[in-house]
């Protein structure tokens, strides 16, 4: 389903004249300041909730994640939506398939629980740009995002009107499930523009009406800059099991003196980065912790309830002093693992939750997994020699960035000519965002990868040469960043490439996006040495007569992205770790007698010398994510 604007304005025309969003007779979802709690249909209410982005689960695995929230004694679940998951170029929008928000807020309804939506414009979520499009940067390279910015405003005053329209007829007192919309999110972090704030609780309040709740959420610190005084907007808090709840509540009610406590991200767990270790929290603990949150008549949204899967480039990028690229896996040691199934964490929160209200007496079971086995790679080609995954070719004097090339995921490739140099040369890479893979010749000189956040100026020793030579520069964008200050930067080469210190010039810039694996122009591997980095394989395999879930083990390679039936799986990384294997839902493979074909392209060093007795994959049936 592809809505534009104009089409989107002309439906929401006719259900508005036919009368068909109108206010169920006696539904209702609002606050009670004067007994400081939530009202449904003029009863008090507690929501427990949890947190499932529908965005990072297979739609087909919906309804099985839902009904599993459900028994755990939840009541609500909270999702976020990206942005750039709908409007993947300005104006064309996707709600089909997985991306159909709608159907799965129906499917919430469905199974019992009412919804908290989170739609923006910025969710952060450890999420590709927190859910922006990096097409805002290329209509606008100086663009204010999250801010009054008119030319932000303008793109988010036109997505919203795309985006709350369809949500309009969910809403709780509409008959839907939609029982509180966030406005923002933890805005206190990155600013304090008031004017940002009440545009958007117009912006909402226009397109959604003036009765169904909308709220901010900001640690206790921020809550200040975060929330919008003299507003119709509710501000609540997030914490997890470190903080005093009675303490960060306060903090809630000096913002608001009266009405619900209300905690929107009680963290079960924690977000991991590339390179460092598995984040746990102790399922005791939080147990503990939950269980007092609950004693004070709290609300509460447990963030993740599942934390599922950064399929394809999703997932984003964090910076401290360090740049710091998230994971394929959004496991977040959730009550409910990647894969939907339930262990000790889970039955733990089911037990507290016992004590304040009915839970229900079913669990669903986990879903069942399989270990299909070896896959021997049998097709080989080199990216260097794939002209037909060049989406785009652009000559210039500099490198241009991702933006320039109207590029958001994937790949650039670089090409120049470096004139002849001496032994112990340095090709420098000036800001480079975020990986290179260089070649001189067409021999491989090695591999820059930006570890800093804002200096990313990298150099690497060449030569000798003693005559012309192609450089060619393969640059991969890690994810863009979710969080802070530097959610505007753009990927590629962004000020240029020198040799000895001299400009490099004349550039053809190669956009890469990997978004059709049919494009490959595969060959059998055959006797004969292989460029194994940048380097495309294919094997094949059999799911049996009913697939079941299974999980990609890539023992001996190094870096890259898998692709299953040209599913695009996530990047995988196990030379860095924590994450070893990637979730493989049963959704995307083929019954047998139809065989399965794996692709992987290989960034830096495939595992496939000959006679290729180790060029191979494997399906296992365990996770391994550290």
């Amino acid at each position: 389903l592809l809505i534009t604007p104009a089409v989107m304005v002309l439906q929401l025309s006719v259900v508005l004249a036919c009368g068909i969003i109108s206010a169920v007779a006696g539904a209702s979802f609002t606050i009670d300041y004067q007994h400081d709690t939530f009202l449904k249909d003029d009863v008090p209410f507690r929501y427990i909730s949890g947190s499932l982005h529908y965005s990072r689960v297979p739609s087909y695995y919906w309804k099985d994640r839902l009904s599993k929230m459900y028994a755990a004694g939840l009541n609500a679940v909270q999702t976020y939506v990206p942005w750039n998951f709908h409007e993947p170029t300005p104006g064309v929008h996707e709600f089909d398939g997985d991306r159909d928000v709608a159907q799965f807020i129906k499917t919430a309804q469905e199974v019992g629980l009412l919804v908290i939506l989170r739609p923006g414009p910025y969710i952060c979520a450890e999420w590709d740009m927190g859910g922006l499009p990096s097409w805002l940067l290329t209509i606008d390279p100086s663009i204010g995002l999250r801010s009054s910015d008119p030319t932000y405003l303008y793109y988010v005053d036109r997505w919203m009107g795309v985006l709350l329209s369809l949500m309009k007829p969910l809403l709780y007192e509409n008959g839907g499930p939609i029982i509180s919309v966030q406005v923002e999110n933890e805005y206190g972090f990155y600013g304090c523009d008031n004017n940002y704030l009440a545009h958007l609780e117009q912006l909402f309040r226009g397109l959604l009406g003036s009765t169904v709740v909308l709220f901010t959420t900001d640690p206790p610190g921020v809550l200040k800059c975060g929330s919008l005084p003299n507003s119709t907007v509710y501000a609540t808090v997030d914490f997890g099991i470190s903080s005093d709840p009675v303490q960060s509540f306060d903090a809630q009610r000096e913002v608001e003196p009266h009405g619900p406590l209300v905690n929107s991200e009680f963290y079960t767990g924690w977000l991991d980065f590339w390179g460092q270790p598995h984040q746990t929290v102790n399922s005791t603990l939080f147990a503990n912790a939950l269980d007092s949150v609950l004693k004070l008549n709290a609300n509460v949204n447990m963030y993740m309830f599942e934390g599922g899967t950064n399929f394809a480039f999703w997932s984003g990028s964090d910076t401290s002093d360090a740049f710091l690229p998230e994971p394929t896996s959004y496991d977040y040691n959730a009550p409910l693992t990647e894969a939907g199934d339930p262990w000790e964490k889970f039955m733990m929160i089911r037990q507290v939750i016992g004590k304040y209200q009915p839970v229900p007496p079913y669990i669903p079971p986990p879903t069942p997994k399989t270990a299909y086995g070896q896959v021997m790679m049998t097709d080989y080609a080199w990216l260097l020699d794939s002209p037909q995954l060049i989406s785009k070719n652009v000559t210039s004097e500099a490198p241009l960035t991702m933006e320039a090339l109207e590029q958001s995921f994937g790949h650039v490739m670089y090409r120049s000519t470096l004139p002849p140099c001496p032994s112990g040369s340095t090709l420098s890479l000036l800001g480079l965002h975020d990986r290179g893979v260089v070649y001189v010749g067409g021999a491989l000189q090695g591999t820059l990868l930006r570890t800093k956040a804002v200096n990313s100026n990298l150099s690497m020793i060449v030569g000798p040469f003693m005559e012309s030579a192609e450089v060619v520069i393969v640059v991969e964008n890690m994810g863009r960043i979710n969080f802070g200050s530097m959610i505007n930067e753009v990927k590629g080469i962004l000020y240029g490439v020198q040799l000895n210190g001299d400009p490099v010039e004349g550039w053809t810039s190669q956009s890469i996006p990997l978004n059709d694996t049919t494009k490959i122009p595969f060959q059998a591997l055959s006797g004969g040495r292989l460029t194994l980095s940048t380097a495309f394989f294919r094997g094949y395999f059999s799911a049996g007569s009913i697939p079941n879930d299974t999980f990609l083990s890539l023992p001996g390679w190094s870096k890259g992205q898998a692709f299953v039936n040209g599913f695009n799986l996530g990047r995988y990384w196990p030379s860095a770790g924590p994450q070893k294997t990637l979730y493989v839902p049963a959704s995307v493979l083929k019954p047998a007698p139809y065989m399965n074909d794996l692709v992987l392209f290989e960034i830096d060093n495939a595992p496939c010398s000959s006679p290729y007795t180790s060029c191979y994959a494997e399906f296992v049936s365990t996770p391994d994510i550290g």
